[in-house]
Formats: C-alpha cells, sequence, structure tokens
C-alpha cells in the first residue's frame, strides 16, 4: 500500500502552517522572501495539497473523499472536511492516543484501537456520532501512549469527549465547520472549484 514519506518539516514550512503539532516544524522558517504571483490553478492546487497534507492522505484516496461528499446533501467543501475530519485514524490522534496523525494510522493498522469494543484496524473507517473510541486493554501500560493521551494540550475540541479513566474517547456529535482544529487556515472551497473544473 503506498504510504506518504513526505518530509514532515519541509511540508509545514511549505504551507507556513504547523501540520503535524511538533515545536520545531516552523523553526527554520526562510525570512521574509519575494514571492512570485500564484495563479488561481496554482491556488487551489496549494490547497488541496495543504488539505492532503493535514490528514495525511494521497491524491487517489482524497479524490474519492471529494466523489463520495459531493453526493451527500448540504455544502460540498464542508462535506469533505467532515468526512475527513472522522477517520478512525484522524479521530486517534485528535483524541491523543498518538502523537502523529502517522503514528495514529500506524496504531490502527495493528489493531490497537477498539470502535465499541471490536478491533477495528481500518484507518479510513468513518467513525459516527455516538460510537466510543479506545486503546486495547493490552497497551495501556505503554508509556509513550500514557503520556500522550494524558498530555493536556493535546486537542480539545467539543465534539469529542474524552474519559482518561477509562482510556477512550467518543464522537458526541458531528463537528461543526467553525470547530475543526485548522478551520481559520483552510479554504475548501477553492478544492471544489479545483475538482470542478
Amino acid at each position: 500500500m503506498a504510504t506518504n514519506k513526505n518530509a514532515r518539516f519541509k511540508t509545514s514550512r511549505r504551507f507556513g502552517l504547523n501540520i503535524y503539532g511538533h515545536p520545531k516544524a516552523l523553526k527554520r522558517q526562510p525570512k521574509e522572501q519575494r514571492q512570485k504571483k500564484t495563479s488561481e490553478y496554482g491556488l487551489q492546487l496549494l490547497e488541496k495539497q495543504k488539505v492532503k497534507a493535514i490528514y495525511n492522505l494521497l491524491e487517489r484516496q482524497f479524490y474519492r473523499y471529494y466523489d463520495k461528499a459531493r453526493k451527500m446533501e448540504g455544502i460540498v467543501g464542508e462535506n469533505l472536511l467532515f468526512l475527513l475530519e472522522t477517520r478512525l485514524d484522524n479521530l486517534v490522534y485528535r483524541i491523543g492516543f498518538a502523537r502523529s496523525i502517522r503514528q495514529a494510522r500506524q496504531m490502527v493498522n495493528h489493531g490497537l484501537i477498539l470502535v465499541d469494543g471490536k478491533r477495528v484496524d481500518i484507518p479510513s473507517y468513518g467513525v459516527k456520532p455516538g460510537q466510543v473510541i479506545s486503546l486495547k486493554e493490552a497497551n495501556r501500560s505503554n508509556e509513550m501512549y500514557k503520556a500522550s493521551f494524558q498530555d493536556i494540550r493535546t486537542f480539545e475540541l467539543p465534539y469529542i469527549e474524552k474519559n482518561l479513566d477509562k482510556w477512550e474517547g467518543t464522537l458526541v456529535r458531528m463537528p461543526m465547520r467553525e470547530e475543526l482544529p485548522f478551520a481559520n487556515d483552510i479554504n475548501e472551497t477553492l478544492i471544489i472549484e479545483l475538482y470542478s473544473k
């Protein structure tokens, strides 16, 4: 299976956005340079690549989410973001079981994550409101997972309820557009315009 092996810090600097949450990701950001004027197509492409990087997806998979989003009721761009945000690997990261989206995907692939008490090893699994995501009991003594899950700096999001005692997080409802972690840094309309051509 193809994986995204792009350099994380370089990707963050390219978009001027700390996508991976690492404190040193933007440290080596070059000083202000003269920017070439970017075309409309260039802006749309850059926005698509930014969202793909945030959710750690490759092109074919990302396009499938767009295709699904345009067949749903509502605003296509928002539907796309909601589908991406409720992927299992993304929610494992948002809950705090993993330090990065890549680590979250690996945890799911290795069968360490339970959804409603059942093992799910598909990172793209779409989590529904009310479903409970937990870490397998055998892995709860692992110091790395413990430190990550109990870190108060992890995402505090209104659509996720975290239970530290039970090692679980619940998607209580679908997120709203303005609640998404990168809400102010994404312009999903540009992505829809790109795919609509």
